[in-house]
């Protein structure tokens, strides 16, 4: 048997030998020797050669550790170039840079100007063969699709991509990008160079469409709510530009009880109407007609309308619940006031504090109306409050029950009537605030539902929430610091006066109550209001305890390109 092992320096040899001197750091290399051990002691001998090895080990790092050991630096030598003779560092083609390049060109083949399809409506391209891709100028997406767009761009290695600056309005995209490739003998070239799109305007199918007729649409939700308001609908319409959900309409046009919205896809408007079913208790219903056919295809072309009808319970109103529902939900009630409202109902008892949750598919499984609306509201001032209970969360808002003296304001200076009643508002009231509440005492109710509960006793009052009517009058005409942003609807201009002044004091309580309330805003986008200018007279007192938006709620004003690209506008 023969065993092959390296000599480690001079030392190995004299160890296997005899005790010999230590070798010289700076001796060449090891060589490699055969040795032939007897058969029998076999493994006595690579027990031994083991042994050897490690105590070499053991002394040369000891040596190195105590005097430091001398190596000798290992240099690189250059050669001459082939073609031209300057000296330069060896490589597999024996070939400075410059004459490499001269010789081999990577970028042969590849292609350097490439017409892409784009429509100037829409801002997208053309991804053949029928896909329109929506990318902004320079933008990550745009570079994707250019380099997506190249053929024969498998034969090398992309190593990186940049945009080349040029004139918006040239129609010109210039894309620099930069290749590896292996040349001759295993030599890896890298090489940069420059792409030329060539834009060429061509309407996609959906613009075409609607620039050959406007009123050309597939497919149109009709949003409805049988409410004598609009406050849903200004709410509805801020979640709508928060995330985007009108996008793909064609024409938004305001109608008498809600709004309609035209798309060029159906797909279009089931999106639409799933957005709505997430942020609303709906239900909804779709149609459609046809509107030709074509016998030798077999092609069918149809208008498709979803009727969408939002429930009519809204938040701030005063239900009285059914007795199968109130029995349903563990005998609540069966007055109980709607706390919220997003795609199922938040019930609130003010008398226990006991809450509930309805979902639309309850709701509409056993529908019912409300009692009073919140255009019922009647101002009350506060003469005395007596808490009940601590401070609690409920639903995730606060609440406290007191029991409170109340007037109604209209009767100063006429009679004398207090009414002594229970409220959910203990943590807010205070002697002395006002608050808004539907005034049982002097409402004439003819409600199915109320008549159903024999012997039920109806409070005097309700409170709702606390007003500042009259710390705001203080501030009348004074514009805010933030402002909401808008539809671009087609509103009738044949409406009345007094519809549209109803239309503007009920965008305003909308607007009242986002200051009032955080979690009615939380959902909804505020800008920042550049007109707007802190007047340095002010008093300390105007506006005490006023509640209003804070700063770091609101969001950077957009620039009026961006406004106009989004076709929206803004409304303090």
């Amino acid at each position: 048997m023969k065993v092959e092992i390296p000599i480690f320096h001079s030392f190995l040899a004299a160890r296997l030998n005899c005790n010999s001197h230590r070798p010289h750091p700076s001796f060449p290399p090891p060589r490699r020797c055969l040795i032939s051990p007897p058969v029998a002691g076999e493994a006595r001998f690579s027990l031994s050669l083991s042994r050897l090895i490690q105590s070499y080990l053991l002394e040369s790092l000891a040596m190195e550790q105590d005097t430091g050991m001398f190596t000798v630096p290992q240099t690189i030598g250059n050669v001459l170039c082939c073609k031209c003779g300057i000296p330069m560092a060896p490589n597999a083609a024996n070939m400075c840079v410059t004459c490499l390049r001269s010789e081999v060109d990577i970028t042969e083949g590849l292609q350097k100007n490439v017409i892409i399809m784009h429509c100037p409506e829409c801002d997208s391209y053309l991804q053949p063969p029928r896909t329109w891709i929506k990318a902004q100028w320079e933008s990550k997406e745009l570079l994707t699709f250019c380099v997506k767009r190249l053929k024969n761009l498998n034969k090398v290695r992309l190593v990186h991509a940049e945009f080349v600056w040029t004139e918006p309005h040239s129609k010109r995209i210039k894309v620099r990008l930069k290749v590896q490739k292996e040349v001759l003998n295993g030599a890896i070239l890298e090489q940069s160079y420059i792409i030329e799109y060539v834009q060429q305007d061509h309407m996609c199918e959906s613009c075409s469409r609607v620039a050959a007729n406007p009123d050309q649409w597939v497919a149109a939700v009709q949003l409805r709510q049988h409410v004598p308001h609009r406050r849903t609908f200004f709410y509805l319409e801020q979640l709508i530009l928060k995330h985007d959900a009108a996008a793909r309409a064609i024409k938004i046009q305001q109608m008498e009880q809600g709004i309609d919205f035209f798309f060029s896809n159906r797909s279009h408007g089931v999106k639409f109407v799933e957005f709505v079913g997430k942020v609303a208790p709906v239900r909804s219903r779709t149609d459609k007609q046809l509107v030709s056919h074509d016998i030798k295809s077999n092609n069918y072309n149809y208008k498709h309308t979803f009727s969408v009808e939002i429930s009519p319970i809204c938040r701030e109103d005063l239900i009285c619940l059914p007795p199968k529902v109130a029995l349903s939900l563990g005998n609540l009630g069966p007055l109980v006031i709607c706390s919220k409202v997003t795609n199922s109902i938040a019930l609130l008892d003010p008398f226990t504090l006991r809450h509930c949750f309805l979902d639309a598919d309850q709701y509409w499984r056993s529908s019912f109306k409300c009692l009073l609306t919140s255009r019922q509201l009647v101002e009350y001032i506060v003469l005395d409050v007596e808490s009940v209970s601590s401070e609690v969360n409920v639903g995730g808002s606060k609440y406290a029950l007191a029991d409170a003296q109340v007037a109604r304001v209209s009767d100063f200076g006429k009679n004398d009537i207090i009414f002594n009643i229970r409220t959910h508002l203990g943590h807010l009231l205070s002697p002395g605030d006002y608050a808004l509440g539907y005034d049982l005492y002097a409402a004439n109710n003819n409600d199915i539902d109320l008549e159903k509960y024999k012997g039920l006793v109806l409070p005097e009052a309700i409170l709702i929430k606390k007003s500042y009517e009259e710390k705001r009058q203080k501030k009348r005409g004074k514009p805010r610091s933030w402002k909401l942003k808008t539809l671009n609807m087609e509103v009738d201009d044949t409406k009345v006066r007094g519809d549209q002044e109803k239309t503007s004091n009920e965008y305003e309580q909308f607007l009242r109550d986002l200051e009032e309330n955080p979690e009615l805003r939380f959902n909804i986008s505020l800008y920042r209001n550049k007109e707007y200018q802190p007047s340095e007279m002010a008093s300390v007192t105007d506006g005490e305890d006023l509640p209003s938006v804070p700063l770091e709620e609101l969001l950077a004003d957009l620039d009026l390109s961006d406004v106009e690209d989004s076709g929206d506008s803004m409304r303090e």
